[in-house]
């Protein structure tokens, strides 16, 4: 997984409204990914992983759990926002399957930024898409980082 971001402390001061957080790239994912996750979730469903179910669904082939992607936008936010910031709230919603196979791309937009109580404030609109660009999960995060 490869995170565009630096390894640079990330200031509250620095950040502006309408700037993109770096994205995330999940190359391809693949079925025995899926049923990693299946078996660290317990969801096993076999559209996740069995290619006569996925099909019988109407499906080309098997596709990635949605909370996986979730859990993806959480790991951008976290990763974005480094040791001393807190991922405070994060919504996902599902809105097209991903197939096997494909790269997630993992981004965001810094949507609003505010201090309160003496800690700094970022809201961002997040959302995964893949490599031709189609969204299929969007959220908000909001995140806090030191002053």
């Amino acid at each position: 997984m490869e995170n565009t971001a630096s390894r640079m402390k990330l200031r509250f001061d620095d950040i502006v409204v309408g700037a993109e957080i770096p994205a995330l790239v999940q190359e391809k994912i693949t079925t025995q990914m899926l049923v990693e996750w299946a078996a660290a979730v317990r969801d096993f469903f076999p559209v996740h992983y069995d290619q006569n179910v996925a099909e019988k669904m109407g499906f080309p082939t098997v596709i990635v759990h949605g909370p996986l992607k979730c859990a993806l936008l959480a790991r951008l936010m976290v990763q974005w926002i480094g040791e001393e910031g807190t991922l405070l709230e994060l919504t996902c919603e599902h809105r097209k399957s991903n197939l096997v196979e494909e790269t997630l791309i993992c981004k965001g937009k810094v949507s609003d930024k505010f201090e309160e109580k003496g800690c700094g404030y970022i809201r961002a609109e997040i959302w995964v898409e893949n490599d031709k660009g189609s969204k299929s999960a969007i959220g908000s995060s909001l995140v806090s980082l030191p002053l």
